[in-house]
């Protein structure tokens, strides 16, 4: 393999996943990707991971079962599923996922069966999933270059030259280079993220207003005590990791019945394998009340998105990212949200992560209470624009801009 892998390897689970002596290390990994797999599993071992629980999946065969599997099946989670995700997840495991699948994988299907899994999966590894959004444990998600996710970003370019590319671009946004120490780079990184996001907490928005020559014009409103994140997180056990890699994004929490206005998308949005173009999301009272798309098939798939269940209709991240973010400057669309919202100002409708004061240890009764979304679901999509506008109104009524121009104005 390009002994960058090597390096990569080292980086994901010496800082994204930071596993730590004693610990176990669950890996989501596709079959495709198995010889990547082993440098991962070698090297965790090499930072004292006590086990390494493999979850192998492959995106032909989840294709293969949503086409033609009993329609029963997905209306049933069976208890050893749920029990395996929730039992590791409170035992303080770290979950590190790899990506790496066809964009268009999984044209063709119905949507409705993904839908009706995931109404029945999300409610039975709440715990895991909560622990998970409020980082008491260490979790990382990363990509891996894939023949046909390379085709589809560079269309008529042979197959390996495709795939050069593709990994090209994944080791620049990852920060690996042949002559480069990725693990310090990364350092420098977070200290950068850590600086602004700081700033931001500092300036205590009560509500943000987003506009762009594309219609967008949205205010969005911010719950008293919240707190910017972004970069590196810390476990509940004091561990340093980073969630997604890459990752160029500072968030918070918005108010869950503070959202009005219409929002347009920036970028593709991928609903279950499925590529939707363009839409907007129209809000009121923190509802999405107004589902726009070209083509009437992505607004079904979009309606179906946010019916999930009752949170799933409402925000749960407000995402910056500066135009000229180093993923941006590519110039390339990845058809892929991990890296596609680090080249973009994003939301996400769905659940919220605990961005407020104290939100790690609240029951989810008093995250309602204090503003923050709850939902089975968490979907980003991009609404970052060169032309973007962003101005922060404080609570004691100043005006700020955050961004002009589609860049942070400080």
């Amino acid at each position: 393999m390009d002994p960058r892998f090597d390096k990569y390897a080292k980086l994901l689970i010496n800082v994204g996943i930071h596993v730590q002596p004693g610990q176990t290390l669950v890996l989501n990994c596709p079959v495709d990707q198995a010889a990547f797999a082993r440098l991962l599993v070698r090297e965790a071992y090499s930072a004292g991971a006590r086990e390494v629980v493999m979850r192998w999946n492959d995106q032909a065969i989840s294709r293969e079962t949503y086409l033609h599997a009993a329609d029963e099946i997905f209306d049933q989670v069976r208890p050893w599923q749920a029990d395996m995700l929730n039992t590791l997840a409170r035992e303080g495991a770290a979950f590190l996922s790899i990506d790496s699948s066809d964009p268009d994988g999984m044209n063709g299907i119905d949507h409705s069966r993904q839908v009706r899994q995931s109404r029945v999966f999300g409610p039975a590894v709440r715990e895991y999933r909560e622990m998970q959004m409020s980082d008491k444990v260490q979790w990382c998600i990363a990509a891996m270059p894939q023949p046909e996710w390379a085709k589809k970003m560079f269309p008529g370019v042979p197959g390996d030259e495709a795939m050069e590319k593709l990994t090209d671009a994944i080791f620049a946004a990852m920060r690996v280079s042949a002559d480069n120490d990725p693990v310090e780079a990364w350092r420098l990184h977070n200290g950068e993220l850590n600086a602004r996001k700081k700033k931001l907490t500092e300036y205590d928005f009560r509500s943000l207003r987003y506009s762009n020559s594309l219609g967008t014009d949205l205010v969005i409103e911010l719950p008293q005590g919240h707190y910017w994140d972004g970069g590196n997180s810390t476990s509940a056990g004091g561990v340093q990791f980073n969630a997604n890699m890459p990752t160029e994004e500072i968030f918070t929490a918005p108010r869950r019945d503070g959202v009005n206005g219409r929002v347009v998308s920036t970028k593709p949005f991928d609903v279950g394998g499925v590529i939707i173009p363009r839409f907007a999301f129209t809000f009121k009272d923190g509802r999405i009340v107004g589902v726009e798309a070209e083509d009437p098939r992505h607004r079904e798939l979009l309606e179906a998105e946010i019916a999930l269940d009752e949170g799933a209709s409402y925000l749960g991240e407000v995402a910056l990212v500066p135009y000229d973010s180093p993923i941006s400057n590519m110039d390339v669309l990845f058809y892929d949200t991990l890296f596609d919202e680090n080249a973009s100002c994003h939301l996400a409708f769905g659940a919220s992560y605990p961005t407020v004061r104290g939100g790690a240890d609240m029951t989810e009764a008093e995250r309602l209470a204090a503003g923050l979304n709850q939902s089975i679901t968490h979907e980003d999509f991009m609404v970052g624009s060169r032309d973007l506008s962003i101005v922060g109104t404080t609570r004691d009524g100043r005006e700020i801009p955050v961004f002009v121009n589609g860049n942070f104005a400080f």
